[in-house]
């Protein structure tokens, strides 16, 4: 385990996983002619997790923005993944009003949003009284699999290695190109195993672009 836990650590922190400026510009330049044939994933609950490394906040807005340095055109290639929370009472009809927020700024920001409802879970060890639960995995899977000829490429924003079944098998068997977008202590064992083995085409850290997705990147100038 600890052998296993050093190799993940010299992936991620080695220089190569290290873009400047340029690189990043001559990176998503790349992108000009796969703009109507790449699919952008969001799993925003993972990439909202990754301020608690970084120390600053992604901004929707800024997230839009990068995703259509890969995507446009088609509203179907590039998808926002959230949960739709109303709150511990489960005949609640209202949404909270953080919730409502994020997803209102996912559409208004161009994003197909993907949605359902938080489940609010009873756990005496939560000072709530509750754990909340959302995963999208299966939705983000079914919808890769459902929208595989609309795209050759895949860009997905999350460190989880849940997806990297569904990621391999689209890599393996339709030739889909595979980039991964995380914070270097938010990567998962699963997609640095595919990193090794040329499942994933290429890692990217929010790191290197926070002065593309920093939502506070101007205030303090």
């Amino acid at each position: 385990m600890i052998s296993y836990l050093v190799n993940i650590r010299s992936i991620v922190h080695h220089s190569s996983y290290y873009m400047d400026k340029t690189e990043i510009k001559n990176f998503l330049e790349s992108f000009t002619e796969k703009l109507s044939r790449t699919i952008v994933i969001i799993d925003f609950s993972n990439v909202e997790k990754w301020k608690e490394s970084l120390n600053w906040k992604i901004g929707i807005q800024e997230l839009a923005v990068v995703a259509k340095h890969f995507s446009k055109g088609d509203r179907d290639l590039r998808r926002f993944y959230y949960g739709s929370d109303y709150g511990s009472n489960n005949k609640s009809i209202t949404l909270t009003f953080w919730s409502q927020g994020i997803l209102d700024r996912a559409k208004m920001n161009g994003f197909e949003v993907v949605t359902k409802r938080v489940k609010y879970i009873h756990d005496t060890k939560n000072p709530s009284g509750f754990t909340k639960k959302c995963d999208m995995d299966v939705e983000m899977t079914v919808d890769l699999i459902r929208l595989k000829d609309m795209y050759d490429h895949i860009v997905l924003f999350s460190g989880d290695g849940d997806l990297m079944y569904a990621l391999r098998y689209l890599k393996n068997d339709f030739n889909k190109a595979v980039y991964v977008f995380g914070a270097r202590n938010h990567i998962a064992g699963e997609v640095i195993d595919g990193v090794t083995d040329g499942a994933v085409t290429k890692l990217l850290f929010a790191e290197d672009f926070q002065y593309r997705l920093n939502m506070d990147r101007f205030k303090y100038r």
